[in-house]
């Protein structure tokens, strides 16, 4: 992780930024971190149109739902590393952008396992992050503590990933939609008992104008620019959604290591 920021600090301080090629330093360095940051950053300030077509990372709660590890052994739509890579990196995007999360598991003392371990490790020291024991609800919105910590954070932009995808995310989802929730449901953050089962919830569930994305989006809309004083953390977290943009970096400071032991 240190090296991916000192890798970032260089990409965002340079004149040659891979991502975008206009200079930021100034106004990104006279910013403060706060809840709008990932506005104040921008050159021009969406119209109210314009910001709705993405999601609000500052009305935005985070829920995953299920991520355990007897459920991963049905998982069969997705790789089980991509699965706990692209969860870990949605937890951690969340808590880079003070987004409050809520996480559950279903009968852990059970076949369904506990909770992966990277993930509740994670997560117990966050204290901010929110952990509800369901009492045998297969859909967490049938329980009415996790229902409250939902209501009490205030935010009525749910982002949801868990396993399965067509039964512990598509219910509590539909559910939340009905009740009048925007929801967005992270589908490379979660997995099924096949691609069909998972086709079929993401179908099911779009239908319903639920919108799914994937953790890059996620990730990408709650970044929304390097213009902000934070950029290398923002740069990190890209490095662990994708291991070919941790290459990319790499390669890149290399670069520039060898131009300045040749001056």
């Amino acid at each position: 992780m240190k090296t991916l920021k000192r890798t970032f600090l260089a990409l965002t301080t340079g004149a040659a930024m891979l991502m975008q090629p206009a200079a930021f330093i100034t106004a990104a360095h006279a910013q403060q971190a706060s809840g709008t940051l990932h506005l104040d950053g921008l050159s021009k300030t969406p119209s109210e149109a314009a910001n709705a077509a993405l999601y609000d990372p500052n009305d935005a709660v985070l829920l995953l739902l299920d991520h355990q590890t007897g459920l991963f052994q049905t998982v069969n739509d997705i790789e089980i590393d991509a699965l706990r890579r692209n969860t870990m990196a949605l937890a951690r995007i969340a808590q880079q952008a003070d987004i409050p999360i809520i996480y559950t598991a279903s009968e852990p003392n059970g076949s369904n396992g506990p909770l992966m371990a990277e993930l509740e490790e994670l997560l117990e020291a966050d204290e901010d992050a929110q952990y509800i024991a369901r009492q045998g609800e297969v859909s967490s919105w049938d329980n009415a503590d996790f229902v409250e910590a939902v209501e009490a954070t205030g935010r009525k932009t749910l982002v949801i990933a868990g396993v399965w995808t067509s039964v512990c995310v598509a219910f509590p989802a539909l559910q939340a939609d009905a009740e009048g929730y925007e929801v967005v449901v992270v589908m490379d953050a979660s997995g099924d008992v096949s691609k069909l089962a998972s086709d079929a919830a993401m179908t099911r569930m779009a239908a319903a104008g639920i919108a799914p994305v994937t953790t890059n989006t996620i990730l990408s809309e709650t970044h929304r620019t390097w213009n902000r004083p934070d950029a290398a953390d923002w740069g990190a977290l890209y490095g662990e959604v994708s291991p070919g943009y941790h290459a990319v970096s790499e390669s890149f400071i290399r670069a520039q290591d060898a131009v300045k032991s040749a001056d």
